[in-house]
């Protein structure tokens, strides 16, 4: 009879990249920033849908190439 112990499965450690480590924390911000801006606009007299078209807006204008 041998003595040998039986071979246990040693689960490896998880790899997690940069961008899944911080992309809950980013979306979570975002959300955040966006309720601020919505709540600011409504106080100053814009509806919540001209807030949130603004928003959308500012983030094209974010995204879109510069014409510098």
């Amino acid at each position: 009879m041998s003595m040998q112990k039986p071979a246990t499965a040693v689960a490896e450690p998880s790899v997690v990249t940069a961008r899944e480590a911080l992309e809950p924390l980013f979306v979570k911000l975002e959300v955040e920033a966006d309720a601020r801006l919505i709540h600011a606009a409504v106080r100053a007299g814009w509806t919540a849908e001209e807030a949130v078209a603004a928003i959308d807006d500012l983030r094209r204008q974010d995204v879109a190439p510069s014409r510098h």
